[in-house]
């Protein structure tokens, strides 16, 4: 039933066993036999995605063809091709003894494993006492139970493995105090962000590579300006100076007062994000990425940004906290320390501690008015830091020991500027074009008694809060990105600059030949002399005119 090809078909006069046609009018074989094996090389060229080639598929699909014989197999072809790449992925189930197939269950299990071991990695047993007493974990479940009132928050389960992620954080850090920042989503798979802060003198000392970038770019531009000084011809040097750098705030201040931990999912190992810069800041406010869940991916956007995906990620949490971080008021007071800062209107604290004296709130005041709630985190200007700096006074104390600041730091002082102080209340938050900043209810209105306040942030879309007697809390779920009334547009980058306009004024002239020199000075000659006898004929006639004047007089 399948034959040699018809002469009518496309597949006429290839070679086949038996029967060849056109035997006798091949005359070189061998070109032939070589755009064979070239081809047939090419189809069996594996795919860099599948590892499959096209003429082992090719013939997999002819032998399911002739062995199972469809009606109209050219109106199913591609069906028959997506059947044959499924069979090579499936479990063999049909051999002596069945390959082993991993269910999703077990899968989900095996991961979560690492989570439910105790401190010495074996299921023995533990003295309860050394894990109650004094231990920064937070109670995640406790949270959990309030915000699932309000219908926000994940689910038990994966609180629970959340849980159990930050204890073997908290073991495995020098960590004073923890939390469950919240959770933001990416393209590829989501950030779990944990806030810490580490014990005094525990923390590690950082580097700044930037600084020693710096100072062995200016030695190697010295010896390249010794070079050029050698040099006859020695181009001219720019004067133009970049602006000077907004230095990053220290730790355990502003932006940098907590630390932050991230990981993919529960069972994964946590990472440490990369403390915060001015520059950051300011490049992630003109931008808007979705994040993919890897660290290290790149950030494309204009403006650029200065880092990738973790400091993009970073400087997200960064403005997040300052503006959804909120408490009930009354519940953190200044210390007495900084009292004498009443003066500046309380603009200059950043510290502030637990209130003993604190009076609860109702419930209801808590959702009926938000001048009972109040900003725990200091708000960042338009600099990039929470505490203005002037970037050039570090440039100054430079140059007092040169003697030259006065002539060169005088003129253009930058204005400071100056935020809402720590602990503003939410009533003076400013509106989103007539749509208000916050949204605030109760969790039921048909059992009020048992009822919690619940906030939710209209500027960032995924930011909650709950407050019920003196427990409140705060978490984040969503995307990262901050509301906006109209469509995102970026940024468009600057136009190409223009060629300089050409004419004749600015085009460089060819020299004249000694012909054309002398041709235009006899030129200048005819014109001088025509000149002077206008001018003499001109002087006759004012004679002439003098001479008649005086004989009628």
């Amino acid at each position: 039933e399948h034959g040699p090809y018809q002469p009518h078909e496309p597949g006429y006069g290839l070679y086949q066993p038996g029967y060849s046609p056109c035997e006798n009018e091949i005359s070189d074989p061998g070109p032939r036999a070589l755009a064979i094996q070239n081809a047939k090389a090419y189809l069996m060229k594996s795919s860099t995605k599948s590892g499959l080639n096209l003429y082992d598929h090719l013939a997999r699909m002819l032998t399911k063809i002739l062995d199972e014989r469809p009606i109209n197999a050219v109106d199913i072809i591609e069906n028959i091709s997506k059947d044959v790449k499924w069979a090579q992925f499936q479990k063999k189930m049909d051999t002596l003894r069945d390959e082993h197939e991993m269910l999703p269950t077990f899968e989900l299990a095996e991961k979560y494993k690492a989570l439910f071991l105790k401190g010495t990695g074996e299921g023995g047993d533990q003295e309860p006492e050394e894990e109650i007493t004094d231990t920064p974990l937070p109670n995640v479940m406790e949270t959990a139970f309030y915000f699932e009132q309000a219908g926000v928050g994940l689910s038990m389960d994966e609180n629970y493995h959340i849980l159990l992620a930050l204890k073997q954080l908290v073991s495995t850090q020098p960590i004073q105090t923890c939390r469950f920042w919240g959770k933001i989503l990416g393209l590829e798979t989501n950030y779990i962000v944990a806030e810490v802060e580490y014990r005094e003198g525990e923390e590690e000392e950082e580097t700044e590579e930037e600084e020693v970038i710096e100072e062995g770019g200016k030695e190697g531009s010295e010896g390249e300006e010794e070079d050029e000084e050698k040099e006859d011809d020695e181009p001219p040097k720019s004067t133009y100076k970049p602006p000077l750098a907004v230095p990053k705030e220290e730790n355990r201040t502003g932006t940098n007062k907590f630390i932050y931990f991230v990981c993919n999912e529960p069972g994964k190992p946590w990472v440490k994000l990369p403390p915060v810069t001015p520059a950051q800041i300011v490049a992630a406010r003109k931008i808007k990425k979705f994040f993919t869940g890897r660290l290290d991916a790149p950030i494309v956007s204009y403006p650029p940004f200065p880092g990738n995906e973790a400091n993009y990620l970073r400087a997200q949490i960064a403005r997040i906290s300052a503006g959804t971080q909120i408490s009930p008021l009354g519940f953190y007071q200044f210390g007495e320390e900084e009292g004498d800062e009443e003066e500046e209107g309380g603009a200059g604290r950043d510290t502030y501690e637990e209130n003993p004296d604190f009076e609860v709130i109702s419930v209801t005041e808590l959702a009926d008015s938000l001048s009972n709630w109040v900003h725990h985190v200091q708000n960042i200007l338009i600099q990039g830091r929470c505490a203005w700096v002037n970037p050039s006074q570090k440039s100054e104390e430079e140059e007092e020991e040169g003697e030259e600041e006065e002539k060169t730091e005088e003129p253009d002082e930058p204005q400071p500027e100056v935020g809402p102080p720590l602990l503003t209340p939410l009533s003076e938050d400013a509106e989103i074009q007539n749509i208000p900043p916050w949204t605030s209810q109760l969790s039921t209105n048909l059992v009020p008694q048992y009822a919690i306040a619940v906030l939710q942030s209209n500027l960032w879309p995924g930011a909650y809060s709950f407050a019920i007697g003196k427990k409140f809390d705060n978490i984040y779920l969503g995307w990262g990105h901050k509301y906006s009334v109209d469509n995102y547009s970026p940024s468009l980058p600057p136009s190409v600059q223009a060629e300089y306009p050409s004419g004749p004024e600015i085009t460089e002239m060819s020299d004249p030949t000694v012909e054309e020199e002398q041709a235009l000075k006899a030129a200048q000659e005819e014109a001088l002399a025509a000149a002077e006898e206008i001018d003499e004929l001109e002087e006759e006639e004012d004679e002439d005119e003098d001479d008649n004047l005086q004989k009628s007089d």
